[in-house]
Formats: C-alpha cells, structure tokens, sequence
C-alpha cells in the first residue's frame, strides 16, 4: 500500500491553519459573566477591596498587523475583564493604555500600524456592586 504524498497532507492542514491564524486576529471573547465588570478611570468607593494588579492585552507584532485597531483595543478590554472576574472582582480602575505601533520602510516608503493594545489596571470587590448611581458613568462607557 503506498503512503500518501506531502502534498495532500498540507491541502488538508491548510483550512485548519488558515481558521486558527483568523482566528487569531478577533478580538478576545469576553467570557460569560465578566460582562458584569466595571472598567473605568474613576476611583473606587472607600468600601471597595483592593484584589490584584491585572494587565489586558490584544495583539502582538505579527498578528497585530492583521487585526482591526477595534479588535484590539475590544480584545484587550475583554481580557482585563476576564482576568476580573476569575480574580473575583467586579470593578477596575485603568491606570495605563498603551497602544503598539510598528513602522517599517526606508527614506521613500514608509508603513506601519498598530500592532497591539495593553491596558493596566487595579482590580477591586466592591460590596453591593461596583459603584454607586452617582459614580456610575453613561451605560455606554460602563461596558468599555
């Protein structure tokens, strides 16, 4: 019996490489629950109890190149989110956003792009939820 050739061996593992490699340029998905954290630049409430010191972060310097700027400052959120909620905290305070860049050419031809984000933040359990009303900011910024 002769054994299959080179060739259809890789025919068939592209699919697969091609579905992970998209795969990795969405955004982190936001695991079930951790849509509950609130991720804010306002402080904490007195009552609030320091967790840990959490970093997010979306891209690299190759997959970056071909994932939206959406993608990954939403997937570097997502991840801070996550890490929240398996530390068990319910609100974050970013201290930092830093966003990648890579610039590559010559003195003619010049490109580049953001290539990932990271953010960096203090995580906190505050009793009762994570702010009051009148911390809370709009809807629209309290999932960011």
């Amino acid at each position: 019996m002769k054994s299959p050739t080179l060739l259809p061996r890789i025919a068939r593992l592209f699919p697969v490489l091609a579905l992970s490699f998209l795969a990795g340029c969405a955004a982190t998905a936001l695991n079930p629950g951790a849509e509950r954290v609130m991720v804010t630049r306002m402080p904490p409430r007195n009552d609030c109890r320091f967790v840990a010191t959490l970093v997010g972060q979306q891209g690299d310097s190759f997959a970056g190149k071909f994932t939206s700027n959406r993608d990954l400052a939403e997937g570097a959120m997502n991840d801070m989110k996550n890490q929240a909620q398996a530390a068990g905290a319910n609100f974050v305070l970013i201290e930092t956003t830093t966003a990648g860049n890579t610039i590559s050419g010559d003195h003619k031809h010049v490109s580049g792009g953001q290539t990932d984000v990271t953010h960096v933040g203090n995580a906190f359990v505050c009793p009762n939820g994570p702010a009051s009303s009148a911390m809370r900011p709009p809807e629209s910024q309290a999932s960011r």
